[in-house]
């Protein structure tokens, strides 16, 4: 039986396996995408020989081993990068493995390679104050100031990651009496969170053209020629606005995104008293245990915590006395002596 080319292996596994079969969204194949070309173009250049004569053969657990090593040492990588590519070539052998039988043992080589230790990417937020701040400086009047405010309300409001902002349609949003919208979120999972008013009066405002509201299909944050805003373009208006917010110093270095909107969102709803159970609903997060970081990152609410479990301020008392001391028998019997 002929095995099939590598060309035919990679698009059967982005576009049969990864989109149809598993329904990852556009952004997560798009991530598979790029970690496999990396690691063709390594594979090929390691063969010697052109990425379109590539065959199945070369496609080694040796082979990702240096390509592993490589992201590190030549492309200055950081080891959470590491693991994730990892973990895309374990998927993508493994996909391989049940296709071709003669692969199968070099899938169970990859699926065994270790994934490194590594220190958890620190959390960065804005505090209140800051948050408050930003909306102060923010520009007014003009549509396009207009929909960079709704925006970054809606983000800070919503905790929203960019690809469920860039996504979102008017068909979403529900703005009567008790406001909220529709997130279509990670593993293509949708979840409804509440919004402010502040949010509802803005987005109202966004979603109106002037011939009509605008049909439920259309996306709510637009550029300037109407067309959908990317998470790239989302990221830039975050930046433009919120990049005098940035903290460089000690332990607070920070570079203000569209993630650090959610972090703060998380932040905010815990120290607001909200139930972690809730907050893990409002973000969309799969396990508890996510959520569950933000209760440490908080100096407030450890501060809240110790005050709550303070031990009480001890009486001052006088020495106790012997127990001996106490026994009349005994003390008449010293006394006799």
């Amino acid at each position: 039986m002929k095995l099939p080319t590598v060309g035919q292996v990679v698009h059967d596994f982005l576009v049969d396996h990864l989109q149809v079969t598993k329904g990852l969204r556009p952004s997560s194949i798009t991530s598979y995408r790029d970690g496999l070309r990396l690691f063709l173009h390594f594979v090929a250049a390691d063969a010697g020989v052109k990425l379109t004569a590539l065959p199945l053969s070369a496609l080694t657990a040796d082979r990702v081993l240096r390509f592993l090593q490589s992201l590190e040492k030549a492309r200055g990588n950081h080891t959470r990068t590491r693991n994730q590519r990892l973990a895309m070539l374990r998927t993508f052998f493994a996909y391989i493995g049940s296709r071709v039988p003669e692969v199968l043992a070099v899938a169970e080589q990859v699926a065994h390679v270790p994934t490194k230790r590594a220190a958890p990417a620190e959390t960065h937020y804005l505090d209140r104050s800051e948050v408050e701040a930003l909306f102060a400086q923010l520009p007014s009047g003009r549509p396009v100031a207009e929909r960079d405010r709704a925006l970054l309300l809606f983000l800070y409001n919503t905790g929203a990651r960019v690809q469920e902002a860039a996504d979102l349609r008017v068909g979403h949003v529900v703005l009567d009496r008790q406001p909220w919208v529709r997130l279509h979120g990670k593993g293509d999972k949708w979840r409804s969170c509440p919004l402010w008013k502040e949010t509802a009066d803005q987005l109202r405002c966004l979603i109106q053209i002037p011939h009509g509201a605008a049909g439920p299909d259309e996306a709510v944050f637009c550029s300037q020629r109407g067309t959908p805003l990317t998470r790239f373009g989302i990221y830039k208006i975050v930046r433009r606005h919120a990049a005098s917010f940035d903290a460089a110093a000690g332990s607070r270095k920070r570079r203000v995104s569209p993630h650090v909107f959610r972090h703060t969102a998380a932040v905010h709803l815990l120290e607001a008293g909200v139930e972690v159970n809730v907050i893990r609903g409002w973000l969309g997060h799969v396990s508890v245990d996510t959520t569950n970081r933000y209760a440490q990152i908080t100096l407030r609410t450890k501060t809240v915590a110790l005050n709550a479990s303070a031990a009480p301020v001890r009486a001052k008392r006088s020495p106790l006395k012997p127990s001996w001391s106490t026994d009349p028998g005994l003390m008449n019997w010293l006394e006799s002596l």
